[in-house]
Parts: structure tokens; C-alpha cells; sequence
């Protein structure tokens, strides 16, 4: 059981970790009630997954609730009106409802389990298939694999995936909520997005059958396409490189600095956002995957901004 972000922690873990994180306010946190608590922690790997999870949504939910006026004082008045331990367990249930959002993710990951294929967030993972064909997962994303003697076919459950597809007598398809995906070899990437679906061609030709209808269209290599309930349209000069990911990577083109920061959002546990006023700024250049942090100390050397951190789960760049 590895502890890194993209690991699932057990629900049942998650609960004894939510009753020691009430107990260890509740009680003041006794040296020994200290002890007892790092005891269980080490135990077991899962145990600090957990712990670990369970103390990034209450720091995440805390720095929301304090950008909401009056959120804050609202709750310390019911805490005031009420003994410790239950002030502490309505404040943990309205912590859990206020970051629905952020469970509903692992949740998600959760789900996964059933998946053939699955990474966590910040994750990318590479297989290969029975017909020599090669599958990446993208960060946070899930898939199932259907081969048999008439099709080879790929079901993008949620998140993104590369394929680079060899050459045989069956067809190779992707399906997804949006439409069927279908190549005799080449490499493509196709993402699931909330509202729509993205596809994008490297080498070879893809067919793409709508969902909701239509007729079959041809997407050429070099070609990116976004499809959804108002139908297809080939996107013209896309602002980032949608298989440069594969290789480990952000590839920009004028993007603005908002969507830049919601896609490197996708790597990481937390909140990463940016003041209003630099979000139209516009951004180009290549950057790396491997440490997000990393990257994001970098663009101060290229925009007047600042990174400003108050925990590793919540950052936001503001005017330098």
C-alpha cells in the first residue's frame, strides 16, 4: 500500500480517521490521547493514507470557509451554543458537505476499483495490450477493455487516455458518454471532460461517431475535435498541446493563465487558483508534469505574479 497522492485510502480507514481527528480535538489532544493516535497511524500504511487524506479536506474546507464572509464566525457560534464533541462532530459534517466537490473525487476513485485500468490523481500509467497496442491513463482516469475474436474495443469510463494502436484485422475503438472513436492504426488521445469530449490525432485517421447521431466524420492527424450535445466542431487553433501530456508534459500556446492553472489543478490535490484580475494573462511555453510545484515557482520568471502558498493544498497565484 503506497501513500503517495494518487493512492485510495479505504473507507473504512476513512472513518476511524475522521473519529481520531474528533477525538484529538475534542479531548485537547493529551499527550497520551498524542501517542495513541500516532500508534494507530503507524499500524498501518492505510492508516496514514487516511490520516493524511482526512487532514487535507479539513485544511481545504477550512481556507474556503474563511473566504466566505461570515462562514466563519457562523460556525463558531453554533460551537459556542453547543458542548465540545458536538460542536466538533457538526463542524466535521459541515466540512464533509462543504467539500462534497472534493470527496465526490475520491469517491470516484473509489469507484474505480471495478476499472480494468485506473490511476489516481497526479498518476500516469502506461500498458500494454493482448493485440501490441499500447494504452496511457492520465491523471485520474479510468477505462475498461473489451477484446475478443471481433473487436478490440477500449470504454474511457472518466479522464483521458492515449492510444497508439497497431495495425490488425480488427478495428480498434474508444467509446465513451459522447460518441465511438474508431482507427485501423495510428495514435490518438481522447478526454472526457464534464460537458464535453475532446479528441486529438497524432498519426493516423480517426473515425468519430456521435452519440446523439450525425454523420460519420474523419479526424486527421494533427487535427483536434470537441464533441458534445450541440454536436462536432473541429477546433481550430488549439491554446494547448492535448497529447503533449503523454510525454510528461504542458505545452502552451497564448493560453490564458486561468485554464493553464485548471489544467495543472488536475495533477494535484486542492485548491489552485488565481486573483481575477492576472487571469486573462496569456501564457506560452513548455513545462513539466513530474513536480507541480516546481513548475508553478517558474512563472514568476515569465508574468508579473506571485505564488502565494498557504498549505501544499492551497495555492493561488496574485498581481507580483
Amino acid at each position: 500500500m503506497n501513500t503517495e497522492p494518487g493512492a485510495v485510502p479505504d473507507p473504512q480507514m476513512v472513518r476511524q480517521a475522521i473519529d481520531w481527528m474528533l477525538r484529538m480535538g475534542s479531548e485537547r489532544a493529551s499527550p497520551r490521547l498524542q501517542r495513541q493516535c500516532a500508534d494507530w497511524r503507524a499500524a498501518d500504511q492505510r492508516h496514514e493514507l487516511a490520516w493524511q487524506r482526512i487532514q487535507a479536506m479539513s485544511q481545504e474546507v477550512a481556507s474556503h470557509y474563511r473566504a466566505v464572509p461570515g462562514a466563519g464566525q457562523a460556525l463558531e457560534a453554533s460551537a459556542q451554543r453547543l458542548g465540545r464533541r458536538q460542536a466538533l462532530k457538526l463542524l466535521g459534517v459541515v466540512a464533509l458537505l462543504g467539500s462534497a466537490g472534493w470527496l465526490g473525487r475520491d469517491l470516484e476513485q473509489w469507484q474505480q476499483w471495478s476499472s480494468d485500468f485506473a490511476t489516481g490523481v497526479g498518476e500516469q500509467r502506461r500498458f500494454n495490450l493482448p493485440d501490441g497496442s499500447q494504452l496511457q491513463l492520465n491523471t485520474h482516469s479510468a477505462a475498461d477493455l473489451r477484446f475478443n475474436a471481433r473487436q478490440r474495443l477500449v470504454s474511457l469510463r472518466h479522464g483521458e487516455i492515449m492510444i497508439s494502436c497497431q495495425p490488425d484485422s480488427r478495428p480498434f475503438q474508444v467509446s465513451n458518454r459522447d460518441g465511438l472513436f474508431e482507427t485501423a492504426q495510428g495514435r490518438f488521445s481522447v478526454r472526457q471532460q464534464d460537458t464535453c469530449t475532446r479528441l486529438s490525432v497524432t498519426s493516423g485517421k480517426v473515425a468519430i461517431y456521435p452519440a446523439q447521431g450525425g454523420a460519420l466524420t474523419w479526424a486527421q492527424a494533427g487535427q483536434s475535435w470537441q464533441l458534445d450535445q450541440q454536436g462536432l466542431r473541429l477546433i481550430a487553433r488549439p491554446d494547448m498541446d492535448m497529447g503533449a501530456w503523454a510525454d510528461g508534459l504542458i505545452v502552451t500556446r497564448d493560453m490564458r493563465l486561468q485554464a493553464f492553472l485548471e489544467e495543472v489543478g488536475r495533477y494535484r490535490h486542492g485548491y489552485l487558483g488565481c486573483a481575477s484580475g492576472i487571469a486573462d494573462l496569456r501564457l506560452s511555453g513548455v513545462f513539466r508534469l513530474a513536480d507541480t510545484d516546481a513548475l508553478l515557482a517558474l512563472l514568476p520568471q515569465t508574468l508579473p505574479v506571485q505564488v502565494r502558498t498557504r498549505t501544499r493544498f492551497w495555492v493561488q497565484l496574485e498581481p507580483a
